[in-house]
């Protein structure tokens, strides 16, 4: 599907949103109000796509809402108005801080007012060091409104957050590193590369993973502790569901096997030949082979256990434990045409 004020490009998993409207700064008028909101919902349901980058065409990420055609043209026309206002500040607002894949902000340029909320929408952000970002609002007598306070509160120091929004001075993508705005700052000429590669490196997690680990967090930070807890032990059955064979299963499990260390690597790095496929692993392997990546959980956080009781346990876990060699051998056994020898 094709659009007025978009560019979408995809490749290896990561999805390319370019805001095009370049002779206008990418400012966000009506009609890109109306093509992002269906954009998203587009890709949300797009498998190709496993991590969504949005940047600008040209030299300007998003120059922030457009103020002609949103907020003088639209003055007579309360209807349509509210319509789009609240278009603006639903897909930003909730559909970018909800949305099920990943998402990163790719500042390219210049970054004023209302985009501050595309950048803050997103998981992640990066910026070229030469970008240049501004809250603007104060130089025409308004203020930060809309989404925007809220996304001062939510990412800015408050006296960062008072200083650019009284004083509607300008900083650059440096800045916005250092004060924590975006995550990363690169030279121009780099910036794509980099975040494509940060990109790519996302998408070759497990998407359920992925998913969960953003919801766990964005919902937590509305919660007591006690809520949270009950969420996240909640949300780890349905991410249990969502994988059909579970993190415990295959993650802890792989890990002791040895096929990979968590720390150093990820999961992704096993080849696709060494892991198991389901439908040929038995229901009692599949039983010795959770239950014991149960029981390695409690072990890696049970630090009360004595000494000696400890030191057996990291043996164990280093060299490997005899049920898993029984359960190799149950797979052994139980492949079509094995003969029960190996």
């Amino acid at each position: 599907m094709s659009y007025q004020t978009l560019l979408i490009e995809k490749s290896d998993g990561v999805g390319i949103l370019t805001l095009n409207r370049p002779q206008k700064k990418n400012a966000m008028n009506p009609q890109l109000h109306e093509d992002m909101t269906a954009a998203l919902e587009e890709l949300r349901y797009d498998d190709g796509v496993r991590v969504l980058i949005i940047t600008g065409a040209g030299d300007t990420f998003c120059a922030g809402m457009d103020l002609k055609e949103v907020f003088y043209e639209l003055q007579d026309q309360p209807a349509r108005y509210d319509r789009i206002i609240r278009l603006a500040t639903e897909w930003r607002g909730r559909t970018l801080r909800y949305y099920p894949k990943p998402t990163i902000a790719m500042v390219n340029g210049y970054c004023f007012g209302g985009a501050f909320s595309i950048v803050e929408g997103c998981d992640l952000a990066t910026a070229a060091d030469n970008a240049t970002f501004g809250l603007s609002e104060i130089n025409f007598k308004g203020f930060p409104g809309g989404s925007v306070s809220k996304t001062l509160a939510n990412l800015f120091r408050p006296r960062d957050a008072l200083f650019y929004g009284m004083t509607g001075r300008r900083f650059d993508g440096k800045t916005a590193a250092n004060i924590g705005f975006v995550n990363l700052a690169f030279p121009a000429a780099q910036l794509r590369e980099e975040t494509v590669k940060i990109a790519r490196e996302i998408a070759g997690k497990d998407p359920s993973a992925l998913r969960t680990t953003k919801e766990a967090y964005r919902f937590s930070l509305e919660m007591t502790w006690e809520a949270s807890m009950n969420f996240t032990n909640a949300k780890e059955e349905e991410l249990q569901h969502r994988q059909r064979v579970g993190w415990k299963q295959e993650g802890v499990g792989d890990f002791v096997k040895g096929k990979f260390k968590p720390g150093l690597e990820g999961h992704e790095t096993i080849g696709r030949s060494h892991t198991p496929k389901r439908g040929r692993l038995g229901h009692e392997a599949r039983v010795k082979a959770s239950a014991l990546a149960h029981e390695v959980v409690d072990q890696l956080t049970d630090s009360t256990a004595p000494e000696e009781e400890q030191q057996k346990r990291k043996r164990k876990l280093i060299h490997g434990p005899r049920e898993f060699r029984d359960v190799r051998q149950d797979q052994h056994r139980e492949a079509p045409g094995s003969k029960g020898k190996r």
